[in-house]
């Protein structure tokens, strides 16, 4: 008798057929152009139709055929995320992900990360974007006031969002954080706690978010009167660098009794620089940090900290995005969030 596990060798070995908008037209009894445009959002199909037709994709695992897509429309349903490597560890980039991945749920979009360094040419990433057609839109962080990457996609009419604000006369969809607010915020806190002598470790000079943290900063010192320790590094120096800097200040004649941290990741590394030198944080020397996940409230619940939510950000960023494909005005896409401080 044969063997029907070896008969051709095919039946066995081969994939399941991918499902299509027929098998899901199949499974609900709708047409395939109703299904369509259910999956497309479109606004003259009903809720509860649009409903059981992603219900049913989902089970399915179907998945749209990009290529054949991209033949039809002209469209690659990507969004592209053109994150840092070097990015700012402390919870950055997976919540970046996570808001975005959260506002793409239910759509067509879907989320390409395009990893590059900042130490490399920026426009690199997305000058193969904008050759290729490999993205409907293109999201882009640690934006300059002068940034180039949103010049040239401002001219080939690429839809963006930017994370961070230029300088510019350019309007273009953006998400920022209110860092002046923060780094004024943060001085009145230290003031409040009788610190005098404040140092900040601020963003590295040619990024936006620098001005608007020193802006605050210097304004908070004249407000409060209180004075600026310098201290010559940024949240960019590699953490051993900054913790012996920190060492270096702590250890001087001219040592500061408060620091304002711009970044989590810089933040441990400056108290790593504090004990160093002898000296105990919430006693010798107090600390404000901004973060973007609550760890550095378990690690030292001495420093006191404010929380960007980088998860809201990447929402607001995609939704933002998404608008523009649509033809939104720029000056309708752009959005501030307020620093949250801690309930007391």
């Amino acid at each position: 008798m044969e063997d029907k596990r070896n008969s051709g060798g095919k039946a066995s070995s081969e994939a399941p057929e991918r499902p299509t908008l027929k098998t899901i037209a199949f499974m609900t009894g709708l047409g395939v152009t109703t299904i369509s445009r259910a999956l497309k959002d479109a606004p003259d199909i009903g809720a509860e139709t649009k409903e059981r037709v992603r219900m049913v994709a989902r089970q399915l695992g179907y998945q749209p055929n990009r290529a054949g897509v991209r033949l039809r429309t002209g469209k690659t349903n990507v969004i592209a995320l053109i994150l840092s490597v070097d990015e700012e560890i402390m919870g950055f980039t997976s919540q970046m992900v996570f808001g975005i991945s959260e506002a793409l749920a239910d759509t067509q979009y879907h989320l390409v990360v395009t990893p590059h360094s900042h130490s490399k040419d920026p426009l690199v990433p997305v000058r193969y974007i904008l050759d290729t057609g490999s993205a409907d839109g293109v999201i882009i962080t640690r934006i300059e006031p002068d940034d180039p990457r949103v010049r040239l996609m401002t001219e080939r009419n690429m839809p963006f969002a930017t994370h961070g604000r230029t300088d510019t006369e350019l309007v273009h969809p953006y998400h920022d954080f209110d860092n002046e607010a923060f780094a004024h915020q943060a001085v009145g806190a230290l003031v409040a706690k009788g610190r005098r002598r404040i140092a900040l470790l601020q963003p590295p000079g040619k990024l936006s978010f620098h001005s608007h943290t020193r802006i605050g900063f210097q304004t908070g010192l004249h407000e409060y009167g209180a004075e600026e320790v310098p201290l010559r590094v940024t949240i960019d120096t590699p953490l051993p660098d900054i913790r012996d800097a920190v060492e270096a200040m702590m250890r001087s004649p001219n040592a500061p009794d408060g620091i304002v941290s711009s970044a989590g990741s810089a933040a441990i590394a400056v108290n790593a620089g504090i004990e160093a030198a002898g000296m105990r944080l919430g006693h010798d020397v107090d600390m404000v940090a901004k973060q973007s996940t609550h760890v550095l409230n378990w690690i030292r619940p001495e420093i006191i900290t404010v929380y960007e939510d980088v998860r809201h950000a990447g929402r607001e960023l995609a939704k933002a995005v998404m608008a523009r494909i649509d033809g939104a005005e720029p000056q309708e896409l752009q959005s501030i969030s307020l620093p949250e401080w801690p309930q007391r």
